[in-house]
């Protein structure tokens, strides 16, 4: 039986998903308030930039997998795309399929895990994935699928922690593995901060900017590049399947 990283632990691949989706369960409900809080708003800058690094434009159909929360589904709406949300976790979707119903946009909601996606070859302009990619078990398999489904000439654009200029790593893991759980006890509630612990963990187990940029090749991607953003702390990468 192969096994996989859950934060610092290593379980069984067959866990993985199961585990992930109780820390997503435990968190849903204060999601998007510890962002603004964790980030201190920073997080709204990054999913910016990222849907600019995207060039999404009016009429051009979007897959956002683990859409969670819907921030860049909304943000790829409001520029005129056809968008659908996809998530593995029921409450992340349900609360992302709300908040854009608030927006005043409709898009389709679909559970599904991102290493098997439902979606027909070659369907999609553009597929984007922001702060999921570290928590799917099989990351090369779900870059794969997202591929597939990538029309020629699309782009797919990943939005993840990544490495941190080395001179800030030991503050950053001051602040993640003590400031974080501290926050999520007193925001989320009792027992989040086993689960913000875990988010911590799962940046620092996830390849870094090269590993990553490496793998989106491997998934049959061309022209990939990356841009760090406040100082490595996230990373954007973005690939384009040329044929």
């Amino acid at each position: 039986m192969s096994d996989t990283d859950f934060g610092f632990e290593r379980i069984a691949e067959q866990d993985k998903a199961k585990r992930v989706r109780a820390v997503f369960d435990r968190v849903a409900d204060r999601y998007d308030l510890m962002n603004d809080l964790m980030s201190l708003g920073l997080h709204r800058l990054w999913k910016a930039f990222a849907v600019t690094a995207a060039r999404v434009r009016a009429g051009e159909r979007v897959l956002d997998v683990a859409s969670g929360s819907g921030d860049l589904a909304r943000a790829c709406a409001a520029r005129g795309a056809q968008v659908w949300m996809s998530d593995v976790n029921g409450a992340m979707l349900a609360r992302g399929r709300d908040r854009m119903l608030d927006a005043g946009r409709l898009a389709p909601a679909v559970r599904c895990d991102a290493e098997r996606l439902p979606f027909a070859d070659a369907a999609f302009d553009c597929v984007c994935v922001g702060f999921g990619l570290r928590n799917m078990t099989r990351k090369d398999a779900a870059l794969a699928e997202m591929a597939r489904v990538l029309k020629a000439g699309g782009r797919l654009v990943v939005l993840e922690f990544s490495r941190v200029w080395e001179p800030l790593a030991r503050p950053y893991d001051l602040y993640s593995f003590g400031v974080l759980p501290w926050l999520g006890e007193r925001i989320v509630g009792e027992g989040a901060g086993a689960a913000y612990r875990y988010l911590a963990e799962s940046i620092r187990t996830h390849p870094d900017q090269a590993a990553l940029g490496a793998m989106l090749e491997r998934a049959g991607l061309e022209r990939v590049e990356w841009f760090n953003l406040a100082a490595g702390v996230v990373a954007v990468h973005r690939g384009w399947k040329l044929r």
